[in-house]
């Protein structure tokens, strides 16, 4: 109810057609006729209305009037702000601040490159791994160090996974300050990014897994092997070997 007041003192001050054609060019601007809400606006703003000015900055700064136009944004929230418009008052703010932080903007558009995700405790490095291990100590060593790696790289996948879309990672203050093109290219290029980040990270872990079901094959062979032996014990001619040795030591003895 306090809007439509509002709006009702407000077409009031204005001559009857002035306000009936601001009237006009906001319903378009709602229906999104940008072209049709671009040519009222522009004849009101040329005509002095401080709305319709102020509307056409938007207009320009959002680019519904065809593309992106700070320069003619900055310029019709000037006229708007020069004549006590607080909104545009306020754009023509966010607009200087854009320029002073223009580096932090580019920077999540086109150069962020997700290093914080894949460093610290989420940096996996492959584990040495052999072809085989035939000692007991070294099969611990080498298992642990497996363990070691797959923990990191599931705490990886685990934060790559909150961490997604990677636009969350924007800082507010940096948001507000971007225009509806550069959110877009933002949001293109993180995904991008994100989408490189999880498939670089899916081949190094298929060839450390590659590695380790050789080495865990081989090694088991081994062993399987090793305890068959041992299993079986000493062959007829080791036997005579080790009954030979025992005479001697016994001999010896004596």
């Amino acid at each position: 109810m306090k809007k439509f007041l509002f709006c009702a003192v407000l077409f009031a001050s204005l001559p009857v057609s002035a306000a009936n054609d601001l009237a006009a060019a906001n319903a378009l601007f709602e229906q999104k006729k940008y072209p049709e809400a671009l040519a009222l606006y522009t004849r009101l703003a040329n005509a002095g209305n401080v709305d319709a000015q102020q509307q056409l900055g938007q207009m320009y700064w959002y680019g519904e009037a065809g593309a992106v136009d700070e320069a003619k944004a900055e310029a019709w929230f000037r006229k708007a702000a020069a004549k006590g418009n607080a909104v545009a008052a306020s754009s023509l703010v966010v607009m200087q601040q854009r320029v002073e932080r223009r580096a932090d903007i580019d920077y999540w558009v086109g150069k962020y490159d997700g290093a914080e995700l894949k460093s610290g405790k989420y940096y996996c490095p492959a584990p040495r791994i052999p072809a085989i291990s035939k000692q007991p100590d070294e099969i611990e060593r080498v298992s642990a160090a497996i363990s070691n790696w797959q923990a990191c790289y599931n705490g990886f996948v685990e934060n790559m996974n909150a961490s997604s879309p990677l636009v969350k990672r924007i800082p507010a203050d940096v948001v507000k300050l971007m225009n509806a093109s550069e959110t877009e290219r933002a949001k293109t290029y993180l995904a991008t990014v994100q989408e490189n980040l999880v498939e670089e990270a899916k081949v190094s872990a298929k060839l450390v897994l590659a590695d380790v079901a050789a080495w865990r094959s081989a090694t088991e062979a081994y062993v399987k092997e090793h305890k068959a032996i041992i299993d079986a014990g000493p062959s007829a001619e080791r036997q005579r070997e080790i009954d030979a040795r025992r005479s001697n030591y016994s001999q010896t003895g004596k």
